[in-house]
């Protein structure tokens, strides 16, 4: 199979045998909003955009957005990001590494952790006298007993992408899920499937297909989650501008999870939501951006490059409140190791 197109599609087929949740065992359904962990994406670059990225995507942090986009890299990179959402109560993490592999190939592993630490367990701390179930005047909880328990969100993207053309990338995800809530714990898996396309030099168009086989995520109490397909659809174009690039980009994500009034707009069971970003970059020197998020609320955000460095910054109000103190802030940076010995070989 030379043909890298039969390639992508017999992969695609094998991806969708292999994960199909039908044999799975207990309490099964489809679960409103349970990849809802790995729904808000990662970069501050793509952040500041309002997520607005699956056809902008051209570095490490693609290998979430749009697997075939790591085509696009010359060298490898390095990816990090730290944030901090709701007043600091949730740590939201990233690390990443992308290396292309002569003309062809380009390989990328990924790993996110979404997680609130240190939280109080009073279940053996409770001094019912009474034993009515609740604490009565004169009743307390017995601080000694106070425990400490975690919940965090782990996941982690294999990512290989290739050149189906000189127009055409393609790329796939292998997600492996991870999730603990105290004593309970889940582990899932899941692939995604990407393509993105030059139309010109400066106009792209993408599309990512994630959780393709409709994730299956089996949790320790015998109840199995299913995350259901998300199509994202995107398309940018970078305009000459004076000292610069100027590109708006515009992307809507496709859910059949019947979120109706929880989305932008629905057509039935399938909800949609626009996104959109705009950023301007000044002779490769620094950014600024601006955007819309898919949970309608608006982004801004900057960006440096060093050499070898990319530092970036995204600010986002919670949907949840519109207090200051509960925005996130997200910083990342991106390192390039932008020597010869590491440019994507022409061979």
């Amino acid at each position: 199979m030379r043909n890298p197109i039969v390639r992508f599609v017999f992969l695609a087929l094998v991806l969708c045998v292999s994960a199909s949740p039908l044999g799975a065992q207990g309490r099964t359904g489809i679960g409103k909003y349970a990849g809802e962990f790995m729904a808000s994406g990662l970069g501050g670059r793509a952040l500041a955009m309002g997520g607005a990225y699956v056809a902008v995507a051209n570095d490490v942090t693609g290998a979430y957005w749009n697997p075939a986009s790591l085509m696009r890299m010359q060298y490898p990179e390095i990816g990090l990001m730290y944030e901090q959402r709701f007043g600091g109560l949730l740590n939201y993490n990233y690390g990443g590494v992308a290396w292309p592999f002569g003309t062809r190939n380009t390989l990328a592993l990924t790993v996110t952790r979404s997680a609130v630490d240190d939280m109080d367990n009073t279940t053996n701390a409770l001094m019912d006298l009474n034993g009515n179930g609740v604490i009565d005047d004169g009743e307390r909880l017995d601080k000694s007993k106070i425990t400490k328990f975690n919940t965090a969100d782990w996941a982690m993207y294999m990512t290989y992408a290739f050149r189906g053309s000189d127009r055409l990338n393609l790329g796939v995800n292998l997600k492996l899920i991870m999730r603990t809530l105290a004593d309970e714990s889940a582990y899932g898996v899941g692939f995604d499937i990407g393509a993105q396309y030059a139309v010109t030099p400066q106009f792209f168009v993408g599309a990512n297909l994630q959780d393709v086989t409709t994730t299956l995520i089996a949790w320790s109490t015998g109840t199995n989650d299913l995350v259901s397909p998300t199509a994202k659809i995107g398309a940018a174009y970078a305009f000459e501008v004076p000292g610069g690039t100027l590109m708006p980009a515009v992307d809507f994500d496709l859910m059949g999870e019947n979120r109706q009034f929880a989305s932008t707009a629905h057509v039935g069971p399938v909800s949609i939501n626009p996104r959109a970003g705009l950023e301007y970059q000044f002779r490769n020197l620094f950014s600024i951006r601006g955007g819309f998020s898919d949970t309608q609320n608006f982004t801004v955000g900057a960006g440096v490059h060093l050499p070898k460095l990319f530092l970036d910054y995204a600010y986002g109000q919670s949907p949840l409140s519109s207090e200051m103190k509960d925005a996130s802030h997200r910083i990342s940076l991106r390192i390039s190791l932008e020597e010869k010995k590491f440019f994507r070989s022409t061979k």
